[in-house]
């Protein structure tokens, strides 16, 4: 698996700050950003120990999921996906990402909320390899010390000229990936899209530097929560700059990066990296559900 991305300059009003942000969703249209970084090294492990099955887990509308099940497609693996939500067995054929992922050939096991939070449980792991055989297991949203080397080979060279690398924040491995590769006159600042602290227990289980910070005041309300003022910045962002962002991820972060810069959060002269890390396709699947409550739809 190889990659190579850009970097594009955001033209800002306030003319002291530089932003630019890195376009990890274009490595792949398929296995995108940070998705694809994770897998990368996964991808080669699961090969060299001859493991012909691919397990993870995920929710209804999982970049991960999508990723997961076109990578095995396309390296010879087995896919299955232990789906977070038993009511989602009777409508994968009415879901964009699970429809995708089926289409790559994964097979699904749909489990309660309760259930999947057995997620990371031995003995849980070992019932599903009793019903699936061995499998190489991928944990949910990818994250481990494989997925975590990947995402250190997110920056290059050139982007040491930046003083701010900023990133959404799911499960953690790709800002422990930056954390682990940044320079020491850097700073890295995540952007989670979940309420909580306990992602600063999970990033420090992989980060070996302590120059970084978690911004927490935007999440809109947690993990797959949106609000209409989010859906503007959104499509007004793709309107002004022609880059799309995710409502998930991607726009939280560049929400809270605007709303920080109009407030004078950062030094002037500051040159900040936000890093765009994919998660296009779960588009089609939140404008289903924005549909049903009649808000304005993400535009693709």
């Amino acid at each position: 698996m190889n990659s190579s991305t850009h970097n594009q300059n955001l033209v800002l009003s306030d003319n002291s700050i530089t932003l630019s942000i890195k376009r990890e969703d274009l490595i792949h249209p398929f296995i995108s950003g940070n998705k694809y970084r994770k897998l990368k090294y996964n991808i080669q492990e699961a090969q060299s120990l001859k493991l012909k099955s691919l397990l993870t887990f995920g929710g209804a509308f999982s970049n991960h999921i999508a990723a997961v099940a076109y990578a095995g497609k396309t390296y010879g693996f087995k896919t299955i996906g232990v789906i977070r939500g038993d009511e989602l067995r009777e409508k994968k054929d009415l879901n964009p990402t699970l429809e995708f992922a089926k289409s790559c050939g994964m097979e699904f096991k749909f489990v309660t909320r309760e259930a999947y939070r057995n997620k990371n449980n031995t003995d849980y792991i070992t019932s599903l390899r009793n019903q699936f055989g061995n499998f190489y297991l991928i944990p949910e949203g990818g994250t481990n010390e494989l997925a975590v080397k990947g995402c250190e080979e997110i920056l290059a060279e050139q982007d040491e000229q930046f003083d701010y690398i900023c990133c959404s924040v799911g499960t953690g491995g790709t800002i422990s990936g930056i954390i682990n590769s940044v320079k020491t006159h850097q700073k890295v600042l995540g952007f989670p899209a979940l309420k909580g602290d306990f992602l600063q227990q999970d990033i420090r289980k992989f980060a070996n530097q302590e120059n970084w910070e978690l911004i927490t005041d935007y999440h809109f309300g947690g993990y797959g929560k949106i609000k209409p003022e989010l859906i503007t910045f959104v499509n007004t962002f793709k309107n002004d700059y022609n880059i799309p962002l995710d409502p998930i991820y991607t726009g939280k972060m560049m929400f809270g990066l605007f709303h920080l810069i109009e407030q004078g959060f950062f030094a002037k002269d500051s040159k900040i990296l936000a890093i765009h890390t994919g998660g296009l396709q779960g588009i089609a699947g939140v404008n289903s559900v924005l549909k049903r409550k009649n808000l304005p739809l993400i535009e693709i």
